[in-house]
């Protein structure tokens, strides 16, 4: 494969902090610090979750038509022009996608069976900001299944499947979104669905806060009519605490994130998997006996280490909490700071939701042919605006890889420019999706037919049984048989039968 050596200038702020303090006036919402065209596939440096997510699963993962979507004129089979995609006539391939989705998301498609007559969502006028994958298209299909209308625009610009958006817009979905949006088509596809005269929402789905920053920003009044907010992400959760701490919040909001069948599936199991395989796809590295650090022992971080231990690697742990960091240690991994080790290790994995957490200190004193990458929610994680100076050299090796080489000859290898490593450079597995997906579909069916007065302008957690409903759902697919306590049992605990069976503040 030939490569492409470029030189990048870099002026201007960067570093821009990761979690948006709402307080403060000066951050709130802050915009990006470069104007990038439309047709550009580099991406300043922010905070917002535009940078942190993307996908290599595309079936056009890199496209010979490079016409703008935005200049196209095209239209579904049923002759409506309400979207904009790559190419509507990748729907097809879109639509074998979204099907083998289906095979693996058991609870999403049993809600829709349960609850379709009863249209739990009708009158539902939902706007999405989340991945648009095929298996985000299975939870559109489910809560149109379920009486809502839907628009959908992609959290980030490299997340996109093309012919998953194709297949929706041919089924009548509204989307706008492809793979390699730039700065300025990612906020005018977010417009797209919200500004359309004769529609107006009434629920907000978002992964990263950004759907719900422009509304704030642009279109305030519709809040007037807005009866909740779901929220998926780390970062879009701590915006929306932000808020409500300022005395910002207009509608409630449900943190799906903190749900324990988000936060202990998704974060742990999905990471476990998709670590292994965004690694093996761009790098074709063996681990067995290869030094790795990972920077955080939260969930993300424990389902890593887990993964990278089981394939013969030698796992160093960094942590600023004692209590996770006990439990790399009880769990036998090494806790050390990055300096003690960053000479010596082949991979450098963040997932801290931090921001700077390697520097260009740390990236300067690397080994040749280190690995760094990010399975955190944003690209603040390495300073990659750092290496982005005359006298260092980016050579693209492949899609989501880059040589960054230092003028005595070092390199490192960066992947996927520090955004989120599985989303970016493979994909993740559909059956944890499901898990999350069927907790955001309950969670917007609570907000959306909850009685005036159960919640207040603030953030909430979903309620334990609702957890526990989303985790029995999935138990069928392992011929799993649950015991029943007895009477006797169920007074002895202090329990209902059918639950729930632990308290709010239980920690599984």
């Amino acid at each position: 494969m030939l490569s492409n050596k470029k030189k990048y200038v870099v002026s201007g702020k960067s570093g821009i902090k990761a979690q948006i303090q709402f307080a403060d006036q000066k951050q709130e919402f802050n915009k990006r610090p470069t104007k990038i065209g439309r047709r550009s596939l580099s991406r300043s440096i922010s905070q917002s979750s535009t940078d942190s997510y993307s996908s290599a699963a595309s079936y056009t993962d890199s496209s010979d038509d490079e016409t703008s979507p935005r200049d196209k004129q095209q239209k579904n089979s049923k002759g409506s022009s309400d979207f904009c995609v790559k190419n509507i006539k990748q729907a097809e391939f879109g639509r074998r996608e979204i099907e083998i989705a289906e095979q693996e998301m058991p609870a999403l498609m049993a809600l829709r069976k349960r609850a379709q007559g009863e249209k739990p969502l009708a009158g539902a006028k939902i706007v999405g900001c989340t991945h648009i994958t095929a298996q985000t298209a299975v939870l559109m299909e489910t809560l149109g299944a379920l009486g809502a209308q839907c628009r959908w625009a992609a959290c980030n610009i490299y997340s996109t499947l093309n012919e998953v958006a194709a297949a929706l817009a041919e089924s009548g979905f509204p989307v706008f979104a492809w793979k390699g949006e730039s700065e300025d088509d990612f906020w005018w596809c977010i417009d797209r669905c919200v500004n359309v005269e004769g529609w107006q929402p009434n629920m907000i789905l978002d992964d990263g806060g950004d759907l719900t920053h422009w509304i704030y920003k642009k279109y305030p009044n519709m809040f007037k009519k807005i009866k909740g907010i779901v929220e998926e992400s780390v970062t879009g959760v701590h915006r929306l605490y932000q808020l409500s701490k300022a005395g910002k919040l207009c509608v409630p909001a449900m943190n799906v994130n903190d749900s324990v069948t988000k936060q202990k599936f998704d974060n742990l199991y999905c990471c476990r998997e998709s670590i292994l395989d965004g690694l093996k796809r761009t790098t074709d590295m063996m681990f067995g006996g290869k030094q790795v650090v990972v920077c955080g022992y939260g969930e993300v971080g424990k389902g890593c280490c887990a993964a990278l231990k089981a394939m013969g690697s030698i796992v160093y742990v960094t942590e600023i909490d004692p209590i996770c960091a006990l439990q790399a240690c009880m769990d036998g991994f090494r806790l050390v700071k990055l300096n003690e080790v960053i000479r010596q290790v082949d991979i450098v994995i963040t997932c801290t939701g931090n921001k700077n957490v390697v520097t260009r200190e740390h990236l300067d004193r690397m080994k040749n042919s280190c690995i760094v990458c990010n399975m955190g929610h944003s690209n603040t994680e390495i300073d990659v605006a750092s290496l982005r100076t005359p006298e260092l050299t980016w050579e693209r090796v492949r899609s989501q890889v880059d040589h960054v080489i230092w003028p005595d000859g070092k390199r490192i290898v960066l992947l996927a420019e520090g955004r989120l490593l599985n989303l970016s450079c493979s994909t993740v597995p559909t059956f944890v999706l499901s898990i999350t997906a069927t907790t955001q579909a309950l969670a917007l069916i609570e907000l959306y037919n909850a009685p005036e007065g159960r919640y207040k302008q603030d953030v909430y957690l979903l309620p334990k049984k609702m957890d526990e409903y989303v985790a029995s759902l999935h138990l069928p697919t392992f011929d799993a048989h649950l015991t029943e306590l007895t009477d006797e049992q169920a007074k002895y605990l202090g329990l209902n039968k059918n639950g729930p069976f632990k308290p709010n503040y239980y920690r599984y």
